[in-house]
């Protein structure tokens, strides 16, 4: 994907410095390798692996110009990025808990600015992807960011802005587990607290974001809304978060299949499946919890192998409900038979991407490698344990 073509380096002169925007690459060599800009290679994974923590954690002070909208105009910006579940998926809507982790590689951006036309809320949505390459296209906005806009005007009250204008330019794939939705609403929500000078302290964002993705997802846990905001590794159980003890670094290698998903679709489809038989989901609830205690425990006390077993083992669970389809599952068998320490589907499952657990960068490396050569579209590394964060 290439970001917009017309770029104003001048959008954050009045506006707070935000992370370094790291586009995904799409384009192929003769050698069927793309070329490699600095820190990044394509599709959003490191250039080496000796780079993979460099490459995938954000720069919080080297600037970076906000997504021009098509015609000239100072607009106020906001960042996120994507993440990956490791463990506790779908169990996490029930309150048991669940282990995310930062995808800083795969960024989302917004550009937010009063609209130009009468009207109120938000009168205009331009949207630039992988999937849209190109100029920004405008299309009509999603529901969730329509509720969004209302919500953050309803909370800056009588004011000159009454309808608002976005861009938006993202760098994560929808549909494919790794927080897309949240990522946007998180981004536009930074945007318009600029915009609207609302000043938004931390629960704040967070309450905005998953109004939004209840509206995308029908009934969200929340571990996107906060895991798109926060650094390295987050753990979400009965509405609480915290930043989990790590005990050695690792290295998590993300897959994507090139299907995508359906978060709603899969949460339905399993609560329709436990209405009809609870003693299925205690007892899921049951052995997802353990897993994810037992990963923790590894996690903090820095047993890679064993928190590999609890991944691969989850994934078994997963797969038991129906959750994992061929594309994914093909990448979990590849990446385990490359060496993986512990191999599993992410996220809502039915499509979407795999994880793979290294123990070093060569490591994780080698597995990218390998799950590109079995049929990935595209590959991420991101460490466990961001440098410089307290173990």
């Amino acid at each position: 994907m290439h970001t917009s073509s017309e770029l104003t380096r001048d959008i954050y002169q009045e506006v707070r410095p935000a992370a370094a925007f790291q586009p995904l690459r799409g384009a192929r060599t003769d050698s069927g390798r793309a070329p490699v800009p600095r820190h990044l290679a394509e599709r959003g994974r490191p250039a080496s692996a000796s780079d993979a923590l460099d490459a995938s954690r954000p720069h919080p002070f080297q600037p970076a110009p906000a997504p021009a909208f098509p015609s000239e105009g100072t607009a106020f910006s906001g960042r996120a990025h994507g993440k990956v579940i490791l463990l506790g998926e779908h169990a996490v809507v029930y309150g048991a808990p669940a282990v995310a982790l930062a995808l800083p590689s795969a960024t989302c951006r917004a550009a937010a600015r009063p609209g130009r036309q009468s009207g109120h809320g938000l009168v205009s949505f331009h949207l630039h992807t992988a999937d849209r390459p190109g100029s920004p296209t405008e299309i009509e906005a999603p529901e969730a960011l329509h509720t969004l806009v209302e919500a953050a005007l309803e909370r800056a009250g009588a004011g000159q802005v009454r309808g608002v204008e976005l861009l938006v330019d993202s760098g994560i794939p929808p549909g494919r587990g790794l927080g897309s939705s949240a990522a946007c609403a998180r981004a536009v929500t930074g945007a318009l607290d600029q915009l609207l000078d609302l000043r938004l302290a931390a629960a704040e964002v967070f309450e905005l974001v998953q109004r939004a993705e209840n509206v995308s997802h029908g009934r969200a846990s929340g571990i996107d809304a906060h895991a798109t905001g926060n650094p390295g590794l987050t753990v979400l159980h009965e509405g609480r978060t915290h930043a989990p003890p790590v005990g050695r670094q690792g290295w998590v290698v993300v897959a994507d299949s090139g299907t995508s998903s359906s978060t709603r679709q899969a949460v339905e489809m399993l609560r329709t499946a436990f209405l009809l038989n609870p003693a299925r989901r205690r007892d899921f609830l049951t052995r997802s919890t353990s897993l994810t205690s037992d990963g923790l425990d590894a996690l903090a006390t820095g047993q890679l192998k064993r928190l590999g077993r609890r991944l691969t083992e989850t994934h078994t669970l997963l797969m038991e409900l129906g959750l994992v389809t061929g594309p994914v599952h093909m990448l979990v068998d590849a990446a385990l038979a490359a060496g993986a320490l512990g191999a599993k589907m992410t996220g809502g499952g039915l499509g979407g991407c795999a994880l793979a657990l290294a123990g070093s960068p060569a490591q994780a490396e080698r597995l990218a490698t390998r799950l590109e050569g079995h049929g990935a579209t595209r590959t991420w590394i991101a460490p466990l344990l961001e440098e410089g964060s307290p173990r």
